[in-house]
């Protein structure tokens, strides 16, 4: 393999940093719900940063209901503005797993996703400030703490920043085995469903009781027949509880239900037909509560551009990337759908995503954080490009 991007030299000669300073990210565990712990987090996540590009760039946390999201930026930049989109918060709590590597492998909490990415999208970053004579693009850096948990805080600021922003890259990592880069992701919806029927003694007076499960049994198989694998819509009917003991003819049953779906129009549809729901027994009360949480990410010119820039980006460090599609989504799915070209999967190749076997490969780490500085710096020349024909 011929190597010939500056950034790549760069990046390998400092790899035992760079692997020092992933351990340190990963060593600050952050759950979702420990606010104390994603502060913490933070903390490291700005020195790891400010030691390289402080000079450069201005920081502005977000305190949202207690929990902060760092937004860094250049100020008065005229040149193409790429958001590099991470999150740092984790689906693990503190201690349920050990941080070890193994030969080539590093196993940690959210190392795989997505604190590895995030790191790397830093450092593609610092390696252009050394290897070029100047910045060719104006990279704007948001890190988010609630993504797990379905960026609720964190939304509106990953909409508003993406509309100031030219293209989003995703620092979530590449598909698992065939380290494709990700070009679609499913919408995601989230449902709770509650029947309410009548309690009775399950001996002495079954007849007047309303069963309450059995009236929800029923909306389950109604639930799980709209999965339909053509259109790329699954419905998944993922918890269930109901009744106090096995001699009373259960009043309550509830449960939480998953939704797919490839493009906005099915979203909507399947919507439709979950709120519309009306139970076969008119002796129950059925209500239906949630939404659609995110968009799904949909194949468009736009954002196939930005892959096809990602490319040749690779032809300079002498590797092959994929594209494909995956049911997961991610905030990418935010800035895709309102129309920001967006690219995803650009973190660091692993496997074990919310699995107790999650790890990165260390030893890919300088070649993908590289394809994003080369990717960067296609971008930049494309936009050059452009407007220089304009100007003719």
């Amino acid at each position: 393999m011929i190597i010939i991007s500056n950034s790549y030299t760069f990046l390998e000669k400092n790899k035992e940093q760079i692997k020092a300073e992933l351990l340190k990210l990963v060593h600050a565990e952050s759950p979702s719900e420990d606010l104390a712990a994603i502060h913490t987090c933070a903390n490291v996540l700005k020195d790891l940063f400010e030691e390289k590009l402080q000079e450069t760039f201005t920081l502005t946390e977000y305190d949202e209901d207690g929990r902060p999201h760092l937004k860094y930026e250049i100020k008065n930049s005229q040149k193409p503005r790429i958001l590099f989109l991470s999150h740092f918060d984790t689906v693990w709590n503190i201690g349920d797993l050990e941080i070890t590597e193994q030969e080539n492998r590093i196993y940690g909490p959210g190392v795989f996703d997505m604190k590895a990415g995030l790191l790397s999208s830093i450092w593609a970053i610092y390696a252009l400030t050394q290897t070029e004579d100047e910045l060719p693009i104006s990279p704007v850096f948001l890190f988010t703490s609630d993504e797990e948990i379905g960026s609720l805080s964190s939304r509106p600021i990953i909409e508003d920043v993406a509309k100031t922003c030219d293209a989003v890259f995703i620092m979530e990592p590449p598909a698992a085995h065939s380290n494709a880069l990700k070009t679609e992701r499913k919408g995601v919806g989230i449902f709770h469903i509650i029947v309410k029927g009548v309690s009775a003694h399950a001996g002495n007076h079954h007849e007047d009781g309303v069963n309450a499960i059995l009236e929800m049994a029923k909306v389950v198989q109604k639930l799980e027949s709209l999965t339909d694998y053509e259109r790329g819509t699954t419905v998944n009917v993922g918890t269930i509880r109901g009744g106090s003991g096995t001699n009373v003819v259960p009043d309550s049953a509830e449960i939480d239900v998953d939704l797919r779906f490839k493009t906005a129009d099915e979203g909507n549809r399947i919507k439709a037909i979950i709120e519309s729901l009306t139970p076969e027994d008119s002796r129950t009360e059925l209500k239906v509560n949630g939404d659609l949480n995110r968009p799904p990410l949909e194949k468009n010119d736009a954002n196939q551009a930005l892959f096809k820039l990602a490319k040749q980006a690779s032809e300079q460090i002498g590797i092959n990337v994929q594209a494909t599609h995956v049911g997961g989504g991610s905030d990418g799915n935010f800035t895709s759908a309102i129309g920001v070209p967006t690219l995803d999967g650009l973190g660091i190749p692993g496997d074990g995503p919310h699995a107790r076997h999650e790890h990165i490969l260390f030893d890919m780490f300088v070649e993908r954080c590289a394809l994003v500085a080369e990717t960067s710096l296609q971008y930049a020349l494309k936009k050059d490009k452009n407007l220089a024909k304009h100007v003719e």
